[in-house]
Formats: structure tokens, C-alpha cells, sequence
């Protein structure tokens, strides 16, 4: 390590790396509270790699952000020196429209992504929760929307990647590799790791054909146990939905509802095929304004539920009745194959939101699930196990070592305080 510098040293050297795109934290910067020294936006893969190199050389913890939608998701950091803002990646490097396949740079917004595939009626099937998102801060925190039932997570649709390490060499993995790392599946690794084993610059993706029609049915219920019967007659109706999904407010019924897509007239048929389940008129082509949206503002506190299939009906009824009991409204969304994120108030004691996970933990683990508080806010957050048990936790220590021996990157961000 060189001997130490000033701040305004190493803000230089670290301007130098990305061209003048450096400057001072401000307030705005913090992360889970924590407030940097520096924030730099390099842009390009080679300016990330001696950015880190920088980092390295002088001691800084860094941590990477596109446009900050899920920046308060997990814990706070152990330490925070440099803020990476990774909007300046921003941009389609290539699509391969024969091929089904499109590298893009991690800064680019989502929207913005599929606004240019569209132009090839073609889609990343990737239902984004969150406005504004962007590539590279959707693989680290890896949500998932309704079609993740048909065509999978973001993970199972990402072919390959480019990142830079800690110590700012530059790797690929999968498609299109120059240089690969052995023994390794990096871009599983990668997705979902919130940015503590590399920053990830550029990412490929294999995209599908936009569907020439969609139909929606829907099918209200008032109890648990309707819902989770509901929703199993969809899954098992061999329609072959791309989603199947359960919307289930603080106040009122809950509605299943399923996504049927596909050319007109299969479409059609299936459609007919499903209507004795469902009891309202499909919506041609119109989702439910709740669809692939979190049950959860940016104040509230967030969950994420997963669980067998079969214990979809007893997850939902411990929820509502967990909370009941301590008095607290909760909405419920997600998938019917067994992925829900739930939604509390941020006003909530954090004893009352430590009661209520920790119920549903016990139900989950009955099922082969998990409970996951995705944000909440701080004075919550601080006194909750966000993961809770975490199978494999040892590996994954292990893996951080080997590629960020110092912990510069995210440090404790991660499950295990990794």
C-alpha cells in the first residue's frame, strides 16, 4: 500500500482514472447511513479497473450504485470510502437480433434497454419492480417479477458478464469470453452478491420475441386457503401461463390472476381452458396496475418470502395473522410458485417486524423457504438478522476471501456480514 495521501491526493489520482468524472460526497451519497469520502463515474470498463486499482492502492472501501433504487436493500456497509456510479456504462454495446442476444452496459436503465429491443419486437423477459433500475444494480440485488414462473430469473436469462475484481482486474465469464476465470460460473455468482465480488460493467443477455398476444384471467378469493387452491388449479391447468400471481392488500380480497401469452389463437384456447377457474373477463393485452410491483414503498418495510409450492396457502395465512395479532396491516404480492415479498409500515416497532419475520421464518423453513428484509428503515434494520439462516454461509466466505482478501468491496453488505 503507498504511504497514505490526503484526501484531496487521492480524489486526484482517482480523477485521473476516470476522467475528471470525481468528485466529493455529499449528504445524497450515503449508503445505509453511511456517508463516503469520494464518488467517481467512470465510463468505461478499463476507467472501473483503475478506479479500483486506485482504491487499492490507497485502502478505500467501495461500493457500486446505478440509479439507487435499491441502495438502502441490505446492510450497511463496514466501512464506505468511495461511492462507484456506474451510470455513465450506459448503453447497448451490441444486439444480435438473429441470435436472440444482447450485450449491454451495466448503467443502462431497464427501460431504456427494452425500449430498444422493442424496436426488433424482442425482450428481455424481465418484469422490472422498480422504475429506473438499471442493469448492473439489478443482477447484484437479483429481484425477480411474475414471468420468472415461464422464463426464469434475471440469473437464468444472463449468458454472460464483465467485471472488475477488487484489485481491478478485468474478467469475463460465459458468452463471449476473453479472458475466463477457471471454476467458476461468475454470473451466477455475481447476481445477487450486492457488488461484493466484483462491479460488474457489461452484461449478456438471451432475450425471447415479444408475444404477438396476452390475455390476463383473475379469480377473487377471501382466504388463504382459496388462494393457494386458486392458484394451484393455474399452475396445474397445463396452460403453460408465464406468471401466476396473488395480490393480496392490507384491506379486502385478494385476487390470483394468471398471464397467458403467446400467438392468438393459442392464446384463445387457453384462455377457454382456464375459464371455469377464473371469474373475470380476460383483459386483452391490460395488466392489473399491481402487477410485478412491490407491496412495499421506499419507508416501509420489505420482505422477501420463498417457499415450497404446497406451502404457499399456510406462508399466507401466517403472514396476515402474525401481524393481526400485533396489530399491523401487511400486503402481500407475488408469485403463486412460491416467491412473495410482503410489506409492512416503516412506523412499525422493530420489536412488532422481528415478531412477524420470525414467524414466518419458522413457517417458510417448514416449506424449504426463506424470509429475507429486503429495506426498512434504519433504526429497524439495525436490530434484525436481514438474512436469517443462510445454507452454504461457510463457502461463501471462502469465495469472498479469495477475490476481495482486504473486504474493500461492499464490505458487510452481504449475508454473514460479508
Amino acid at each position: 500500500m503507498a504511504p497514505d495521501l490526503p484526501d484531496a491526493g487521492v480524489l486526484a489520482e482517482l480523477a485521473k482514472a476516470c476522467d475528471d468524472h470525481a468528485r466529493a460526497a455529499l449528504d445524497s451519497d450515503q449508503v445505509g447511513g453511511v456517508l463516503p469520502r469520494f464518488v467517481v463515474s467512470p465510463g468505461s470498463t478499463a476507467e472501473v479497473a483503475e478506479v479500483l486499482r486506485v482504491a487499492a492502492q490507497h485502502g478505500v472501501h467501495s461500493v457500486a450504485r446505478g440509479a439507487g433504487t435499491k441502495i438502502a436493500w441490505g446492510n450497511a456497509p463496514t466501512a464506505l470510502d468511495l461511492v462507484v456510479d456506474t451510470t455513465r456504462l450506459a448503453g447497448v454495446v451490441e444486439h444480435a437480433a438473429g441470435d436472440l442476444v444482447v450485450i449491454v452496459g451495466a448503467g443502462t436503465p431497464i427501460e431504456q434497454l427494452q425500449a430498444e429491443l422493442r424496436k426488433a419486437d424482442q425482450e428481455l423477459a424481465f418484469d422490472n419492480p422498480l422504475p429506473g433500475a438499471t442493469v448492473g444494480g439489478s443482477l447484484a440485488t437479483s429481484p425477480s417479477g411474475p414471468r420468472r414462473l415461464l422464463r426464469g430469473t434475471l440469473r437464468d436469462l444472463l449468458i454472460g458478464v464483465t467485471f472488475v475484481r477488487a484489485d481491478g482486474v478485468v474478467a469475463k465469464a460465459g458468452g463471449k469470453v476473453v479472458k475466463n476465470v477457471a471454476g467458476y460460473d461468475f454470473g451466477k455468482l455475481l447476481t445477487g452478491s450486492y457488488g461484493t465480488l466484483g462491479i460488474i460493467t457489461q452484461a449478456i443477455f438471451r432475450l425471447h420475441p415479444v408475444p404477438a398476444r396476452s390475455y390476463v384471467v383473475s379469480r377473487t378469493v377471501t382466504d388463504p386457503e382459496d388462494a393457494a387452491r386458486a392458484a394451484h388449479e393455474l399452475l396445474s391447468s397445463q396452460t403453460v401461463a408465464s406468471a401466476v400471481e396473488v395480490d393480496w392488500p392490507a384491506e379486502g380480497p385478494a385476487t390470483v390472476s394468471a398471464l397467458l401469452e403467446g400467438t392468438d389463437e393459442g392464446v384463445t384456447e387457453r384462455t377457454r381452458a382456464v375459464a371455469g377457474i377464473a371469474d373475470t373477463v380476460p383483459s386483452d393485452g391490460a395488466l392489473p396496475p399491481w402487477w410485478g410491483s412491490y407491496p412495499f414503498g421506499p419507508d416501509d418495510v420489505g420482505l422477501k418470502l420463498t417457499c415450497a409450492i404446497s406451502g404457499l396457502g399456510e406462508l399466507l395465512a401466517t403472514a396476515r395473522s402474525a401481524a393481526a395479532q400485533l396489530g399491523l396491516p401487511i400486503a402481500l404480492r407475488g408469485s403463486a410458485a412460491g416467491v412473495l415479498h410482503a410489506g409492512l409500515p416503516g412506523d412499525a416497532s422493530s420489536e412488532a417486524v422481528g415478531a412477524v419475520v420470525a414467524a414466518l421464518r419458522e413457517r417458510a423453513a417448514s416449506y424449504d423457504g426463506s424470509v429475507v428484509v429486503l429495506t426498512a428503515p434504519a433504526a429497524t434494520r439495525d436490530t434484525l438478522d436481514l438474512w436469517g439462516p443462510v445454507p452454504g454461509l461457510t463457502l461463501m466466505r471462502r469465495l469472498k476471501n479469495e477475490l476481495d482478501p482486504a473486504h474493500r468491496l461492499a464490505p458487510g453488505r452481504f449475508v454473514g456480514g460479508i
